[in-house]
């Protein structure tokens, strides 16, 4: 289980360490990739090429970027995702990297919870 918050801005984050630093991590619901990553950061997570990729934003904006494989750490493990870095030091997770987790983020009370759901349950969830 990961805990985070809700901050000022009302941006759902947590916190993780990463490369050896504590880093605020935004919880993108608007991404449905794995993570978006500061530049800073590919030395250290063992980035490898996997392509280009185009990416529509908001307001219609289409960008074609390069993307990586990474291992990340992320909820006392290391997983493999596919990462874009830029310049910039924030972190953003996507919902692909969430497929796995029941995400809770109370607005009123300012906290976020991210708890890992079994397979079974989730299959179950789908009707499967």
């Amino acid at each position: 289980m990961i805990v985070g918050r809700v901050t000022s801005d009302d941006v759902p984050v947590i916190t993780l360490v990463v490369a050896g630093q504590t880093w605020a991590v935004i919880i993108d619901m608007g991404f449905n990739g794995d993570l978006e990553l500061p530049v800073v950061l590919r030395a250290f997570l063992n980035a490898r090429f996997a392509g280009r990729v185009r990416s529509l934003l908001a307001a219609g904006q289409s960008i074609v970027e390069d993307r990586y494989l990474v291992d990340f750490p992320f909820d006392g493990q290391t997983v493999v995702a596919v990462a874009t870095f830029v310049p910039g030091d924030e972190i953003l997770i996507g919902t692909n990297l969430l497929r796995a987790y029941r995400l809770e983020i109370n607005f009123v009370a300012r906290t976020v919870l991210l708890e890992r759901v079994e397979a079974a349950g989730a299959d179950a969830a789908a009707g499967e």
